[in-house]
């Protein structure tokens, strides 16, 4: 009976420590399964912070170049709408005889020096002229081709005429150089 007794014993500690032992598998497999979920939501939340700081710095640097780009180029409508008030000038200069140039000297020269004037605003704002030669190559990021005629003694794709002249806004253009082109095919 002694020898039931410490069988009995034996079993109930070899129960107890089975059952302890699979207490603690399960607290431990319990807080691995937290942790590892807490981790998961940690990289989760570093992902978005990360996320969030590169939109940040996006939006920041998308901010800076249109504030710039404002800062260039904001005047450019009203440039382009000064643009005729200049060619209007110049065409009544071109357009002044020598006999009314004598005559009307104090006026012509009030238009010289308005024009001069506008300029040297156009200057001051980064606006710049483009104004290509008779003999020059025809390049289409700087002239716009009114016109094509064969003309003696040129080759094709020389300018043979300058209608008006082009302005860019710093390296943007607001108005291409008119020019005639010849055709010629040699």
């Amino acid at each position: 009976m002694a020898e039931s007794r410490n069988d009995e014993f034996l079993d109930d500690i070899d129960q107890a420590l089975a059952e302890e032992l699979e207490s603690e598998t399960l607290e431990v497999s319990d807080e691995e399964v937290e942790i590892d979920a807490l981790k998961a939501e940690r990289d989760a939340l570093k992902d978005k912070f990360m996320r969030a700081l590169a939109d940040a710095e996006n939006a920041r640097k998308r901010g800076d170049k249109a504030r710039r780009d404002a800062e260039q180029y904001g005047g450019s409508r009203l440039a382009r709408d000064m643009l005729p008030v200049y060619d209007n000038l110049k065409r009544a200069v071109e357009a002044a005889t020598d006999e009314q140039k004598d005559v009307s000297k104090a006026l012509i020269e009030g238009v010289e020096l308005t024009m001069r004037e506008l300029l040297s605003v156009f200057k001051k704002h980064g606006i710049t002229m483009v104004s290509p030669e008779v003999g020059d190559k025809f390049d289409p990021q700087h002239h716009e081709a009114m016109f094509e005629a064969p003309v003696p003694g040129t080759k094709a794709g020389e300018i043979i005429q300058v209608s008006a002249e082009g302005f860019m806004l710093h390296d943007r253009m607001l108005r291409p150089a008119q020019v005639g082109v010849s055709s010629n095919k040699g």
